[in-house]
């Protein structure tokens, strides 16, 4: 259903060194980076471009919006505690440490904000086989 995900920063160059360390854990890697905007993808399909950090087209200031969110799948428990560790470490702020939600559920999450304040989750569902 989507297509692609854009999150406005008002410091491209801080947003990508957070966005670089902290989509690492999760295997989205930078495939561009242009004075506008910089762009990730999954490390094994690289032209399946996923979320944009842009400054804002309309050259206004970037801001966040109120109960917005990017949810992104991490590929186990282990890299969604890296990415909340390496996301602090990059400028972004704890928002939530990692850890279930749901009472009765699996599934972990862990929150961060980017250094423009835009909040950013991991999650990892424990599958049984």
């Amino acid at each position: 259903m989507l297509g692609y995900v854009m999150v406005g920063t008002n410091d491209l160059a801080l947003a990508t060194k957070f966005y670089d360390a902290a989509l690492e854990p999760l295997n989205l890697i930078q495939v561009k980076c242009l004075d506008i905007y910089t762009a990730y993808a999954p490390k094994d399909a690289r032209d399946d471009i996923e979320l944009y950090v842009t400054k804002p087209f309309d050259q206004e200031t970037a801001t966040v919006g109120n109960g917005s969110m990017i949810a992104l799948k991490a590929p186990s428990m282990e890299a969604l505690i890296q990415f909340h560790i390496i996301g602090q470490k990059n400028g972004g702020t704890d928002d939530g440490s990692p850890g279930p939600r749901e009472e009765g559920s699996d599934t972990q999450y862990a929150y961060v904000r980017d250094p423009d304040g835009n909040k950013v989750c991991a999650f990892y569902a424990k599958i049984e086989s």
